[in-house]
Parts: C-alpha cells; structure tokens; sequence
C-alpha cells in the first residue's frame, strides 16, 4: 500500500507520521498521480503548527510532480503515464499517490525536470503573480527581495533581473549572500549585520525601491516600509517570523502614499484560464533559461520532519524536495 505523511495533532516537526495510507481510485473529475517529486513549502509548517487551521488528521504539502496512473470519469485532455505537476490548496502532497481534481494539473513540457517542477508548481507560480501580476516589475525598477535566497526568492530575483529590474536581496549568512548574487541580485544585505533601511536607502541614492517582497513578516515589516518609494508597493505574502503588526492606513500615508497588499497564490490561478496561462509563463521563462531552479536540498519522504528542522532553522537554500 502507498504511504504518505500525515499529523494528528499540531506541534514540531516531531509530529510527522510516516504511514501507509490508501489512496482510493480517483473519483469524477480526478486524476491520480504517482508522485516522484514533492516540494516543501514554508506554508507546510503554517499547516503543521496549526497557524493555518486544518482539519485533523492531516496530510502535508500542496504541490508536486508525477505521472498519471488512472483517470476518473469524465477527465478529458489528460492521458495515463504523462507527466504532469501541481499546487492545490488543500494538503497532502507528501504521498506516494496521490487523487487531485484534473483542472489542478498541468503537463511538464520536456526540457524541465520532475524534481524542477515540483519546486516551481508553488514557489514557481508565486513568483509569476508576483512580479507580473501584483506588481508588474519593469526594466528600470529597484526592488528589494527577503530571503532572496529562498525558494521563492531566487525565482523572483532571477526573473526579475531579465525583465530590466535591479535586485537589493536581503538573506541571512554570507554563504547564502553569495548564492543570491549568482541568482539575479545586484546588491545584498546580511539580516543582523547591515541595516536594513539605511542600507536601502543608501543604495537607492535615498529614493526607496518601487516594491518590496517580504515572506518574513513581523520582524521586517515595519522596516520595509521605510525602505519603498514615494508610492511604492508593500507586498508580504509570508509569515516566516510570525504574522506582521497591525498598523494604522495613516502609516501608509505618512511614508509617501504607499500601497500594502497580502496576495496568496490561489486568488491569481482560481481559474483554469490563469493557471495554464501563469504555467505557460512560468515553463518558458525556465526554457529560456531567465530561471534556473536552484534544489538545494533533497530528503526522502520519509525524512519530512529533518526537512522541516533545516526549514525552520534558516539551513536551507534554494527549493526543498522531498522523493518519494
């Protein structure tokens, strides 16, 4: 029987069950996938310490990639043994098989990996809305980039130096400095060790960026408003260090008209429309080579819970992928 990760109650990483689980065969609409490639998202551990709420028990993981075993009645466009991948909102991922509704999935094209894939279903896709729909980053713009070199943050860095931008990156080590110079970023910041918005401003010659992307949260938000532009874009899209303070809309006002948006990935690709066209985007960019997805690390799926501890513990660089 397949096996999969589950949890029966929020905690540590300690919490992970490595389990058989069964599947079923896919109902209406569903496609069931052999997964060979899983991705690992901070938004696992919000699932785990129970910060979003799940049903219990629970699987873990919203995105991978595989190969279609069985179809479920009606499933039309997709065939039995293709690669495909995905990112769904409900959890459970981190299996070996896995039923996911058909509109969920996209096909690999050729040239990009299982392993690719399954990092860029999520973090892949965050980029894209990030940068080409929330705000749509443009040849001249400055922008500043937490954890830059994150998952999230060496797609975005990358892509965003193709589309004309000039990358600050804000990471945590020097070692992880120097991965996010070779990915996309001009200029980097150490947390800790420079300051973050004299450094900002320094750099920008005291203009501020045009847009800042925080997955951090409460440690950098207050700051990265000092760091924008005169009608500059706020955009935290995580919670890396817990949930960001409430402020007033006169913050906003007082530091130059700002705009302040908390998107989540699922608003952009709710459509079956906005996800093929976001995937298009998102495999041509990797084709084109403007994207190198950089997998830093690989565990087996039965490691779930030392993925999550190098997660947490700031150890990781680039995508986490687990294999079944």
């Amino acid at each position: 029987m397949p096996a999969a990760i589950r949890i029966y109650e929020n905690g540590g990483p300690e919490v992970l069950r490595f389990e058989e689980v069964e599947p079923g065969k896919p109902a209406a609409g569903e496609v069931q996938i052999r997964h060979t490639a899983i991705g690992v998202n901070y938004i696992d551990v919000y699932d785990r310490t129970g910060l979003y709420p799940v049903t219990l028990p629970s699987g873990l993981g919203r995105e991978a990639a595989g190969v279609v075993t069985a179809l479920g009645r009606g499933v039309r466009g997709l065939r039995v043994g293709e690669r495909v991948a995905y990112v769904f909102p409900s959890p459970g991922a981190y299996s070996e098989v896995r039923n996911v509704p058909a509109e969920r999935v996209v096909r690999v094209p050729r040239g990009i990996s299982d392993e690719q894939a399954a990092a860029l279903m999520l973090k892949g896709l965050t980029a894209q809305f990030l940068i080409r729909r929330t705000h749509r980053v443009a040849r001249g713009d400055v922008i500043l980039v937490h954890a830059a070199a994150g998952g999230v943050g060496l797609i975005l860095s990358q892509w965003a130096k193709a589309l004309g931008a000039t990358v600050i990156g804000v990471v945590g080590s020097e070692a992880k400095a120097e991965v996010a110079r070779k990915h996309g970023c001009r200029h980097v910041l150490i947390s800790g060790r420079d300051e973050l918005v004299p450094g900002v401003r320094k750099l920008t010659r005291d203009a501020g960026v045009a847009v800042v992307y925080d997955a951090v949260g409460k440690d950098t938000f207050m700051e990265s408003l000092d760091c924008l532009r005169r009608r500059g874009m706020m955009v935290t899209f995580g919670n890396a260090s817990g949930p960001p303070p409430a402020i007033s809309p006169l913050e906003l006002s007082k530091r130059g008209s700002l705009f302040l948006t908390r998107p989540t990935l699922f608003h952009y690709i709710a459509t079956r429309a906005e996800l093929e066209a976001a995937a298009r985007e998102l495999f041509a960019a990797v084709r084109a080579r403007k994207v190198r997805i950089v997998i830093g690390q690989k565990y087996p799926l039965s490691r779930a819970a030392e993925a999550h501890r190098d997660l947490e513990g700031r150890r990781t660089t680039g995508s986490t992928v687990l294999v079944p």
